[in-house]
């Protein structure tokens, strides 16, 4: 075939209705000349349907830019350079809004006479949808928010919330990051339950729990007769999750192996059961989740290169309790509230004492190590208050349990801050409310601070 447009104009064809944007042309009186398959995928209008008619299609509420065409093409000396980038909301064929983006350039002959315009356009209404929801989850400013079962106020959390939406609105593979007990698993089903897979399965398992030797069946399946104790034929997760997703928490404690056929599977959206001569075309959506570096263990050759960039694509990092301590009161309220209608008990709230030694504690084991204690204390509170005795001993000791227990390493972060508190305290004198003034916080957000880090005065 000849590729030289300039000599076979059906190649020039063929490459403008390949391309992914609208493009089009109008002549002098703004009438549509050519228009491509994109144009009409985003429109819905065929080319016989716009050919000849006036660039009206193109106008709509809130247009900028193409609702002018007419304007532009008799007065193209108003353009910088001859182009106009425009944006505008039209309705399709079918009456759904659609906002698109481009721009267009106006065609002028050698003595410069306008003999029409060339424009093209792309399709952004996902992105427009996508940031009215960012707007609005920045406009509930500091109030609770909620994702599934997540909650939280603090703006680490408002962070996390709007990854997540961001995730459920695609269909992107979601690596969920972050210490033992930070909730990877409900924000999982949370993706899940908000996208279009939702009423398909979700399939989950911990990667860590169950030996190499039989993990490889559970994800793949196997035939009747594959190995010893195969006495029936059994479908794998990714056969048991076709059209909805599968969740592989512990992602890092998988073997190179198990990865190389893990990365074949993604790769090539089939899979094969252990014994079987044929494959499975499967759709499955992924979301991984880890505690663990996997930087370094692609660096310690514990993870291959390329199974870490294929679950890495959209990361999602799930803080630590103790970096959200705003958000404890609004989590016990919540986790109280569902303790003790499951165990029906008649607690309804924290006295003020045991609420400051909740936000003190550092929390090692994050949100489950916070229900297991709300648990306990809702068992043993003998009022309708959960007061400071109530608590587990090591959180209303929190210096007796440091000594017993090494200490969890600290963020860079987290020691950064740990210098400024005990810098400005020594500057002050260690009068705390003159190094609270100084650090710009309250005098009892300083003492859970000195609480948290362990300091204490000379």
């Amino acid at each position: 075939m000849d590729l030289d447009f300039r000599r076979n104009p059906e190649v020039l064809q063929r490459i403008v209705d390949a391309m992914p944007i609208g493009v089009f042309t109008v002549d002098a009186q703004g009438r549509f000349v050519a228009w491509n398959a994109a144009a009409q995928r985003i429109t819905g209008y065929l080319p016989e349907e716009v050919i000849g008619q006036p660039c009206q299609l193109l106008e709509g509420p809130n247009c900028k830019g193409f609702g002018r065409l007419e304007e532009l093409l008799r007065s193209p000396d108003s353009l910088d350079g001859g182009i106009c980038h425009q944006e505008c909301k039209i309705l399709s064929k079918h009456g759904s809004e659609v906002y698109i983006h481009g721009s267009v350039r106006v065609l002028q002959d050698a003595v410069g006479r306008v003999v029409g315009a060339v424009g093209s356009f792309m399709d952004v209404t996902s992105l427009v949808h996508a940031n009215e929801k960012l707007a609005a989850l920045q406009a509930k400013g500091g109030q609770p928010q909620r994702f599934g079962d997540l909650i939280g106020s603090s703006p680490t959390m408002r962070e996390v919330f709007r990854r997540l939406h961001l995730a459920a609105d695609s269909d992107v593979t979601v690596l969920l990051t972050g210490e033992s007990g930070t909730g990877k698993e409900l924000a999982a089903r949370a993706i899940h339950a908000h996208s279009d897979r939702a009423t398909k399965p979700l399939v989950a398992i911990n990667c860590s729990a169950i030996p190499e030797a039989l993990l490889e069946s559970e994800l793949f399946g196997h035939r009747k007769g594959a190995f010893t104790g195969a006495n029936e034929d059994k479908p794998g997760l990714f056969e048991m999750a076709d059209g909805g997703t599968l969740f592989l928490d512990e992602i890092g404690d998988i073997s190179p192996a198990i990865q190389v056929k893990l990365l074949r599977v993604l790769q090539e959206r089939e899979t094969r059961r252990i014994g079987d001569r044929t494959s499975r075309r499967i759709d499955v959506r992924l979301i991984t989740a880890t505690h663990r570096d996997l930087k370094r263990l692609v660096a310690e050759e514990k993870m291959r290169e390329d199974f870490y960039y294929r679950i890495h694509v959209f990361e999602i990092h799930l803080p630590p309790l103790r970096q959200r301590v705003e958000d404890i009161p609004l989590l016990v309220q919540q986790m109280v509230k569902e303790i003790c209608a499951a165990q029906k008990r008649a607690v309804d709230g924290v006295a003020r004492d045991a609420m400051e030694a909740l936000q003190s504690y550092s929390w090692p084991g994050n949100v489950r190590q916070l229900r297991n204690a709300l648990e306990q204390a809702c068992v043993v509170a003998t009022g309708d208050r959960i007061t400071l005795w109530d608590l587990p001993d090591e959180i209303r000791q929190p210096g007796a349990a440091a000594a017993t227990a090494p200490p969890s390493p600290r963020t860079p972060a987290e020691e950064a801050e740990r210098q400024r508190i005990v810098s400005a305290l020594q500057k002050s004198g260690w009068n705390r409310t003159r190094a609270a003034r100084q650090l710009g916080i309250s005098r009892v957000t300083l003492w859970k601070k000195m609480n948290r880090y362990a300091i204490q005065p000379p």
